[in-house]
């Protein structure tokens, strides 16, 4: 199975994107910012790219949940339900709602795109998530005027 989540709404403090399957959307996301620095412990989103996803028990929130492995500067980077970045601690909040800040109904959220990526481990044997940034052109990047004519 491959999921794909396309970061695409960025500030200081959090960062929102559309997770999907197989082109679907399946919710929305609520991680904390991107920053392009060095990581801050509990306010840095991952790196973009490609993680494998397994399910495997939680310490603290005593449950199987979803894991990204091999997470360069990361230990521990799980999806889980929350709402704001300050529940994220560097993990992916799943949401069926998207408001400026938050995502709501996570818990629904969750529990969905967890039985995906479980039903797709158990057909495919692997389940995988590409993290795409997508962030707008900056005025530095514009496409170049002509000048002097």
């Amino acid at each position: 199975m491959k999921l794909h989540l396309r970061r695409l709404d960025f500030t200081a403090t959090r960062t929102i994107g559309d997770l999907s399957s197989d082109g679907r959307h399946v919710c929305w996301t609520l991680e904390d910012a991107v920053h392009d620095g060095p990581k801050i412990p509990g306010a840095t989103a991952i790196p973009a790219g490609e993680y494998r996803v397994v399910i495997t028990w939680s310490r603290r929130f005593k449950v199987l949940m979803p894991l990204l492995l091999a997470v360069q500067g990361f230990e521990g980077i799980r999806i889980h339900p929350g709402n704001t970045e300050i529940d994220t601690w560097g993990c992916i909040l799943p949401g069926l709602v998207r408001l400026n800040d938050a995502v709501l109904e996570s818990r629904s959220a969750y529990e969905h795109l967890a039985s995906l990526i479980a039903d797709g481990i158990v057909q495919d044997g692997v389940c995988t998530l590409t993290i795409e940034d997508q962030r707008p052109p900056t005025a530095t990047s514009a496409a170049p005027t002509k000048e002097g004519v």
